[in-house]
């Protein structure tokens, strides 16, 4: 769903002059295609470029670096991307008002981005800085409302109905199983040259007030389709047609499991994404571009 955890060249400013900024956003997935540019899609990324391009007019096209890079019909609330910029540019952005740059940067560009994406920081990035590569973890709701729950039709766009009653102490039980160092390919869609191995942090269900069940899952960071799955996984545990223990069976398969329904994007919403203080991103970054083969490897 998010990261393919594939090693890439060290992220480094298009020229020893550019400036990195941290921008923290949030946007409405129902209506793009993903967050990754694609010809001929409505994106996050394509939208966020496009309105930077128009603020800042750089010399050269903007590269923007995610966190987690979400899949069509995905949310988030907590996202973040870095991006290289020209210092001059950035400095201007506030032309007469005394507002700081990145103050100066979230306004304007409130002024050009569609109403499903918000930006809500934007900042000179501390040395070292990488929004994918310095991350600790990623954290991610996945909400479903089941005959139990109240249906509130305002939040149709980021619950998934069900039809059957779910049992949440099951699927708590068994989503507890599936938590730590592991080979998650059972879980993923697999992509040529990535590793499956993730460090899952929780795996956790509870029903909120209204009745719906959210799960909460963390992972330093996460494969493609992987949360998606790993809710598909046990909801029928929590239907009671398998048994507690069937979800992390599957672990020890080593490749994908096509019994594994993949649930439907709209449920799901990035929430946050950690990192480690100034003095720690280097040290993150270098440990998480050490691809892990096996279990037993360095976390990423």
């Amino acid at each position: 769903m998010t990261g393919d955890g594939t090693p890439g060249r060290p992220d480094v400013p298009a020229t020893t002059r550019a400036l990195r900024i941290r921008l923290d956003l949030a946007y409405d997935g129902t209506d793009f295609s993903g967050w990754a540019l694609q010809p001929d899609r409505r994106t996050v990324e394509g939208v966020l470029g496009e309105g930077l391009t128009t603020i800042l007019r750089p010399a050269e096209p903007l590269r923007l670096t995610v966190a987690g890079r979400t899949d069509a019909g995905v949310h988030a609330r907590g996202q973040v991307v870095h991006v290289d910029v020209d210092p001059d540019g950035w400095a201007a952005l506030p032309g007469r008002s005394d507002r700081a740059p990145g103050a100066a940067l979230v306004t304007r560009l409130a002024g050009v981005l569609p109403a499903d994406v918000v930006v809500r920081r934007a900042v000179p990035a501390a040395p070292g800085f990488d929004a994918r590569f310095a991350a600790l973890e990623r954290r991610y709701v996945y909400r479903i409302a089941d005959p139990g729950a109240a249906r509130d039709p305002l939040r149709r766009l980021d619950t998934v109905a069900w039809r059957k009653p779910l049992d949440a102490e099951a699927m708590d039980a068994a989503s507890a199983r599936l938590v730590g160092l592991r080979d998650f390919a059972a879980f993923c869609k697999q992509r040529e040259g990535a590793t499956t191995v993730r460090t899952l942090l929780e795996f956790s269900w509870r029903r909120l007030e209204d009745g719906v069940l959210a799960a909460t899952v963390r992972a330093d960071a996460f494969c493609h389709s992987m949360v998606r799955s790993l809710v598909g996984a046990v909801v029928p545990v929590g239907e009671g047609r398998r048994p507690v223990e069937w979800p992390a069976g599957l672990v020890a398969r080593g490749g994908r499991a096509s019994e594994v329904h993949v649930m439907p994007p709209h449920g799901l919403s990035l929430e946050e994404v950690r990192y480690p203080d100034d003095a720690g991103l280097a040290a993150r970054v270098e440990q998480a571009r050490a691809r892990r083969d096996a279990v037993g490897g360095h976390d990423a």
